[in-house]
């Protein structure tokens, strides 16, 4: 099974940043689209971001577009979420995902409070 570690979540006030990563292996993570998905408290899996497997094209959710950019490194098989302006409603338990997958990683918590 395919692995991802999730990590670089914490707690930060509004308008704040939190750089997250995703450390991948046991796939070919350089031949692979990859995605960042979360869950808010109380809800369900919600899309953030996707990255073409070249990281040439990405595409953003509307709530996060702007403010959020993905990156991947593929000589070290990790996908990254450069996360700024950060509001309460980004809030949520953020998971990295590869197509082809079919398993999750343990997610990495970020919370945006004062």
């Amino acid at each position: 099974q395919v692995q991802l570690v999730e990590s670089g979540g914490g707690l930060v006030q509004p308008g704040g940043s939190l750089r997250l990563s995703c450390a991948a292996s046991r796939f070919t993570f350089s031949d692979s689209w990859m995605h960042w998905v979360r869950q808010a408290p109380g809800k369900g899996l919600e899309w953030v971001s996707t990255i073409k497997p070249g990281g040439e094209t990405t595409y953003y959710a509307d709530s996060v577009k702007g403010r959020f950019t993905i990156s991947r490194d593929n000589a070290k098989n990790a996908l990254y979420l450069q996360m700024n302006s950060l509001k309460p409603d980004d809030t949520a338990l953020y998971y990295c995902w590869a197509d082809g997958a079919s398993n999750w990683g343990q997610g990495t918590q970020v919370t945006v409070s004062s």
